[in-house]
């Protein structure tokens, strides 16, 4: 099994394909099997690496939580780089990974040679911070306190996620089956020390404004939270491009994977024959 070492943690990755790389970062809730169906699709012209985030078995579970933080999970992603000796990539992030996407593309600009961000969220109001923090705590205890299978009943009928089971209930078991492989403790502890303390997405115009890697949001319509994430960083950043999934909620690249590889291909083939253009 491959692994990196990064800062305290041991990472463990899987790649497959060659060509242009494209990095793969998973949500809070999944891994790097969400990513299966790009794996085998994008594979066939590309090289996909896919990696499990600290926190999430078989990547080490580091008990010290000083090496846990939003700052960590975009480092891990240009050590995965340059472990793999990869100088430019794609970058596809889902929900959490989106974030992780954003912020790599910010902080590593001339790593990046596109952003994906898939249901991208907010990460809070920042008129609202004591509340959201107070939220995150309760959810961080749930994972200690109660354990995967009762965080796994709300994940189970929440409003943006509940079309991937409507849509193909095999792939919705297998995303349960998965989720129950985490490590609650390491849940807690991203949501804690990962989660919690980013900045909102709301204060940061002026980074988003000043940002030139070309960029793709994708949301779903059913999915609120990301739609106004994605309106917002659609009005901000020039380099921003905006697709809405109809009748889909925040796990785009699970639910209509043939229209996210569809609208990628279009988005890559833009990049590649230098035909991209800020907004």
């Amino acid at each position: 099994m491959p692994y990196l070492q990064s800062d305290g943690a041991k990472l463990y990755y899987e790649e497959a394909g060659s060509g242009t790389p494209i990095v793969f970062v998973h949500e809070f809730s999944g891994d790097l099997w969400s990513w299966e169906k790009q794996m085998q699709y994008f594979s066939r012209r590309y090289r996909c690496i896919a990696f499990n985030a600290r926190g999430y078995p078989p990547s080490e579970v580091p008990a010290k939580l000083s090496i846990y933080s939003h700052q960590h999970a975009v480092d891990d992603v240009a050590v995965l780089m340059k472990h793999l000796k990869i100088r430019r990539a794609h970058i596809m992030g889902c929900s959490m990974g989106s974030r992780t996407a954003l912020d790599f593309g910010l902080t590593y600009p001339r790593m990046a040679l596109s952003l994906t961000m898939i249901g991208i969220g907010s990460g809070g109001d920042p008129r609202n911070k004591a509340q959201f923090l107070r939220d995150a705590e309760k959810r961080a205890r749930l994972y200690e306190e109660e354990g995967l299978e009762q965080v796994l009943k709300g994940l189970r009928v929440a409003a943006n996620r509940i079309q991937l089971k409507h849509k193909n209930p095999r792939a919705w078991d297998d995303f349960s089956r998965r989720f129950l492989l985490h490590s609650a403790q390491g849940c807690a502890n991203i949501t804690r020390r990962v989660m919690a303390p980013r900045r909102s997405l709301f204060s940061m115009e002026n980074a988003l404004r000043a940002m030139r890697v070309p960029s793709h949001v994708v949301v779903g319509d059913e999915d609120p939270g990301a739609i106004d994430s994605g309106l917002f960083m659609k009005q901000v950043s020039p380099a921003v491009r905006l697709s809405i999934a109809a009748a889909t909620g925040h796990l785009v690249n699970l639910e209509e994977p043939d229209l996210l590889h569809r609208i990628t291909d279009d988005f890559y083939a833009l990049i590649e024959a230098g035909k991209w253009r800020a907004r």
